[in-house]
C-alpha cells in the first residue's frame, strides 16, 4: 500500500497521538441495524489477507432503529471496530466526513452499510491504488428500482451540465482513497459536503473498477423524494455557479426582446400604424416578466442563503458519543 510522508494531524475526534493503521474502512450507518454484524465480519474477512493493521469505523447518523447499541456491542468483541455517534441526523455525507476525519489509515475505503456494496471488492480496490490516488467502484449493474436508476442518471447528467465536470452515475461513495486525497478533503473548509464530488474536484489521478452491486439487505433508503430534492439543490448551489450565469443570460435575453419590441413599435409608428396593443398581451407580458424577475431573485436568494450559513462557521457535524479508547486497534 502507498505510504505518504505527511504526518497525521490531531482531529476533532481525539485521534492525536494514535499510530496510523494500514487501512481504514468508513461506513455511515442509518437504518441498517440488523446487518451490521455481517457487514463488519465480512469486511474483516475480506481485508485480512492484505496484511497489516486495519480499522472499521461505523458512524451512526442518529439511526432511528437504535443502531448505536448494536455498534457498541460489536465493538466490545472486535478491537479493530470503532463507533461514532452523531448528535442528530446530519446526513450521509456529513457522517462520512466524521468518519474520514477520524480515520488513521494510509488507505481509506468508504462504503455504505446496507451491503449493496460488497466488502469482498475491497482488496481489488486497494490493489488499484498502486498506480493511482483514487479508485472508484463502478456499479455496472445496479440492483435498484428503475425509477431510482433513472433519477440518478438524470441528476448526474444535469450536474455534469451545471458544473462542466463529467459525472458518472454508476459511481458513488464506494471506493479506495489514498491518505493524500483524504487529507486534502479534510482540509476543505466548506460546510456543504458531498464526498464523491469533493474527491473529483481534487483532480488527483483516478481509476474505475467494476464492482458487484447487491440488493439492500435490510430496511429502505433514508432518501425520500423531498430529501433527494434538497440534497440536489444543495449540491448544485455549492458546486456550480451556472444558475447565476443563466440568470444573467435570461436578463440579457429579455433586454434584447424589449429592444426589439421598441424598434418594431417605432417602425410601425413611422409607417403610420398607431394601433393600440391589446389588453391580453399587456397582462401576459407583465406576468411573464414578473415571473422571470421573481425566479431570478429566488436563485440569488438561495446563493445568499448558502453564504449566510457558511458565514456562521458552525461545525458540519457533532459527535455525541464514541466507543471507548481501549476498543481501538493499536
Amino acid at each position: 500500500m502507498p505510504e505518504h510522508p505527511r504526518t497525521l494531524q490531531s482531529s476533532t475526534l481525539g485521534t492525536s497521538g494514535v499510530a496510523p493503521v494500514s487501512l481504514s474502512v468508513v461506513s455511515p450507518v442509518y437504518g441498517c441495524k440488523g446487518c451490521l454484524e455481517e457487514l463488519v465480519d465480512r469486511i474483516a474477512s475480506a481485508v485480512a489477507p492484505l496484511g497489516g493493521t486495519f480499522e472499521v469505523i461505523l458512524v451512526d447518523d442518529c439511526s432511528p432503529d437504535g443502531a448505536w447499541s448494536r455498534i457498541t456491542e460489536l465493538a466490545e468483541s472486535r478491537p479493530w471496530l470503532r463507533g461514532l455517534r452523531l448528535s442528530r441526523n446530519f446526513g450521509q455525507h456529513y457522517a462520512i466526513a466524521a468518519g474520514i476525519e477520524g480515520s488513521r489509515g494510509n488507505v481509506v475505503v468508504v462504503m455504505d452499510c446496507d451491503l449493496q456494496d460488497s466488502p469482498e471488492d475491497i482488496p481489488a480496490l486497494v490493489a488499484g491504488l498502486v498506480d493511482t490516488d483514487v479508485v472508484f467502484g463502478q456499479r455496472t449493474e445496479r440492483q435498484d428500482s428503475a425509477s431510482k436508476r433513472f433519477f440518478s442518471w438524470a441528476f448526474f447528467r444535469l450536474l455534469s451540465w451545471l458544473t462542466g465536470v463529467p459525472q458518472d452515475h454508476t459511481t458513488a461513495n464506494f471506493g479506495a482513497y489514498s491518505r493524500k486525497v483524504i487529507d486534502v478533503i479534510n482540509d476543505m473548509p466548506e460546510r456543504d459536503r458531498c464526498f464523491p464530488l469533493m474527491v473529483k474536484w481534487t483532480g488527483f489521478s483516478t481509476s474505475y473498477l467494476p464492482v458487484s452491486h447487491a440488493t439492500r439487505k435490510e430496511g429502505s433508503s433514508g432518501y425520500s423524494f423531498s430529501k433527494l430534492l434538497r440534497l440536489a439543490t444543495e449540491i448544485v448551489l455549492s458546486y456550480s455557479d451556472k444558475p447565476l450565469r443563466l440568470v444573467v443570460k435570461v436578463g440579457l435575453g429579455f433586454a434584447a426582446i424589449a429592444f426589439g419590441m421598441v424598434a418594431w413599435t417605432l417602425f410601425r409608428f413611422i409607417q403610420g400604424d398607431t394601433q393600440v396593443a391589446g389588453f391580453t398581451s399587456i397582462i401576459a407580458s407583465i406576468w411573464l416578466v414578473g415571473g422571470v424577475i421573481i425566479s431570478c431573485l429566488g436563485i440569488l436568494g438561495l446563493y445568499l442563503g448558502r453564504l449566510f450559513i457558511d458565514a456562521k462557521r458552525r461545525p458540519y457535524y457533532l459527535v455525541s458519543e464514541q466507543t471507548p479508547e481501549e476498543h481501538r486497534a493499536n
